[in-house]
């Protein structure tokens, strides 16, 4: 397999959502989508290859048939998610569960959810929830019970170009008019803490989950996490490693020309955000755009990127 696997991938209808997501050329059926699971495996929004041998394939049957193209790597399921976020109005403040609770809790192929977020796009004075100022696991629940909100959440203002790493067991909620790319464990997991009080189509109140918020919320709650990015400046290309984690590392790539690129993981999934250009593999070109979405598989050993691109690209541990 030498050339890159292109997918496509599906849409989801969200109370939040919005329409911004067409920027990206997505077709929107409605002025309401939240979400574009951009590289799943996840049965519940898998991706299908558009192109080469494996077209019409899933994600989820290639890792099951093909393992080869992912480096042979263990594990029940494909392990990372990405997606696209239109957040129109607050998502809940929630919870992720670690990989223990998760497969104890949800079943035993169902993963936590360690997650992070690059900030496409905010509008002035947008902000999101990350942590939480409960000291004990009972002042937490205290602080549940009674709806103190202003006092439990920590929120703070973002702006697009930024980087958040979001650990499991992390009190969050993005925020009204934020954009995100979002890298994750594949898992579909979220326990939510509170709704503001919003209902769902039906006219009832949407389930929280309490109970296992209180059981997987990290106590005290986690701070900001400090800017550990580093950045790597190239005659035309730059590249910032945003996260090196148990379960992902997040690049960003910045081409304005041609870069040369060398594997350093099994295989990479590759965002493009911003601009057009080719990707190059063993003498085969191929055109990628803003909103593309596609995996380098094993078989890849180097490649080239030319244009003026800006992509965010993982790689799993």
């Amino acid at each position: 397999m030498t050339e890159p696997l292109f997918l496509k991938s599906d849409l989801h209808e969200k109370l939040w959502g919005g329409d911004h997501l067409r920027a990206f050329g997505y077709d929107l059926p409605s002025d309401k989508i939240g979400e574009y699971w951009a590289i799943s495996g996840h049965k519940n929004g898998v991706s299908t290859v558009l192109n080469g041998e494996f077209a019409g394939k899933s994600v989820a049957e290639l890792w099951i048939s093909n393992r080869e193209l992912f480096g042979n790597q263990e594990g029940d399921v494909f392990p990372l998610l990405t997606k696209i976020l239109d957040a129109n109005d607050w998502l809940s403040v929630q919870v992720h569960p670690n990989n223990e609770y998760a497969r104890l809790h949800e079943g035993p192929k169902e993963l936590g959810k360690t997650e992070c977020w690059y900030i496409i796009s905010a509008e002035e004075g947008a902000e999101i929830v990350y942590g939480h100022n409960a000291k004990s696991r009972e002042e937490l629940e205290k602080m549940i019970q009674a709806g103190e909100w202003d006092k439990l959440l920590k929120k703070t203002p973002v702006k697009a170009g930024e980087f958040y790493h979001v650990p499991s067991g992390t009190m969050h909620a993005i925020g009204a008019g934020i954009v995100i790319l979002e890298t994750q464990q594949s898992s579909d997991t979220t326990y939510r803490v509170y709704d503001f009080d919003r209902r769902g189509d039906d006219g009832k109140l949407r389930e929280l989950h309490i109970q296992q918020s209180i059981d997987t919320l990290t106590i005290p709650g986690n701070e900001l996490p400090s800017n550990k990015s580093t950045v790597e400046n190239f005659e035309e290309a730059t590249i910032t490693t945003f996260v090196k984690s148990p379960f992902f590392d997040v690049f960003k790539w910045e081409v304005a020309g041609r870069h040369d690129f060398k594997k350093s993981a099994l295989y990479t999934l590759v965002s493009v955000l911003e601009g057009s250009g080719k990707f190059v593999s063993e003498g085969k070109s191929f055109e990628i755009n803003k909103g593309d979405h596609f995996i380098i598989p094993a078989q890849i050993e180097k490649w080239e990127i030319n244009g003026n691109l800006m992509i965010i690209a993982s790689n799993p541990e």
